[in-house]
């Protein structure tokens, strides 16, 4: 019986992608709505679990799928914001940084669980500086090599306001964090919860006055 228990757990802990049928009715829901991404992955991506030599491919798939769906929620996210009436700035503070935060807490939920507190917020905060010292610097240098060394010129607005207000919500940070004894507390949580709302009602406020001076320069 032991022997039966450990080859399960084994076949657990190498499992793929569950593509069985769930069966409550909010699973099933999520299941239709899943399942193109699901049956996808699951057999366009080897699982390395099981096959450990094959994890340099996953990891290249991986990337490539993660540019493929990023091109189309930027498009997707654009056309939208257009089609409301809301700026590219504003889409990409709110709907475009939540979209890409959400494999960042999932996986900041998944070793806090483990009590692996200092890896969730190492993990949230470091993504944020890849994101800004290598995401954005590395497609500008590839495009500037294949373009005979010419400067990315960058259109922005909003760049100087934005970059004040990303050091300025740092510093917060970390006095908050210093505040609560560099311990995750509710009291830290409700601290970030009230500082996003702050740091969003700055974002839209900023938008609209860009949007409004945009407007007097065109009828003059």
């Amino acid at each position: 019986e032991e022997e039966e228990e450990e080859e399960e757990e084994e076949e657990d802990e190498t499992a793929g992608i569950d593509l069985s049928w769930p069966d409550n009715a909010p699973g099933q829901v999520y299941f239709v709505v899943a399942a193109p991404l699901m049956f996808l992955l699951a057999y366009t991506i080897p699982n390395c679990k099981k096959n450990r030599h094959l994890f340099g491919v996953v990891f290249i798939e991986s990337i490539l799928y993660i540019g493929f769906f990023a091109y189309f929620m930027v498009w997707w996210a654009t056309e939208v914001g257009a089609v409301l009436g809301i700026s590219d700035e504003v889409m990409g503070y709110t709907f475009l940084a939540a979209g890409t935060s959400v494999p960042d807490l999932m996986s900041s939920v998944i070793v806090a669980r483990q009590g692996l507190g200092d890896m969730a917020v190492s993990s949230s905060i470091g993504s944020n500086i890849f994101d800004i010292t290598l995401g954005l610097p590395l497609p500008w240098a590839i495009w500037s090599l294949s373009h005979d060394f010419k400067a990315v010129e960058v259109e922005s607005r909003s760049l100087t306001f934005s970059l004040v207000l990303l050091i300025l919500m740092l510093v917060a940070i970390i006095l908050i964090i210093a505040a609560c004894g560099w311990k995750m507390t509710k009291a830290l949580g409700t601290s970030m919860m009230a500082l996003y709302c702050v740091f969003l009602a700055l974002v839209v406020a900023q938008a609209a006055a860009t949007s409004r001076v945009s407007e007097e320069e065109e009828e003059e």
